[in-house]
């Protein structure tokens, strides 16, 4: 009889620390969470919002690159699209999304 209350003491003891195991055990996995937050997915959201500011202050007389690795001038703009002049009297459509950024000076 006393074997079966030591036994039942001893399982009760080690399920309290079997929680605080578990515990321990999910602490590389929030760490983890917490490393790629910091590192991936914050500089991404920044990067997101910094073109999407980039593409709101576009306006007409600015020289931009598009994605596709044109160079032009903007002479029309409206919410969607930007009309660039690539050459004299050469004028193409594009997407405001395509333009990723200002052309260098002296291009």
């Amino acid at each position: 009889m006393i074997n079966i209350a030591y036994a039942m003491g001893n399982q009760a003891a080690s399920g309290g620390q079997a929680g605080g195991q578990q515990w321990m055990g999910l602490l590389p996995l929030v760490l983890l969470i917490v490393v790629f937050y910091f590192l991936l997915i914050r500089p991404q959201q920044k990067k997101a919002k910094q073109q999407k500011q980039f593409l709101e202050n576009l306006k007409k007389g600015d020289d931009v690159v598009t994605s596709g690795g044109i160079y032009g001038k903007i002479t029309g703009i409206t919410n969607d699209t930007v009309t660039l002049e690539i050459a004299e009297k050469i004028r193409v459509k594009v997407l405001k999304s395509a333009i990723v950024m200002m052309a260098p000076k002296g291009e």
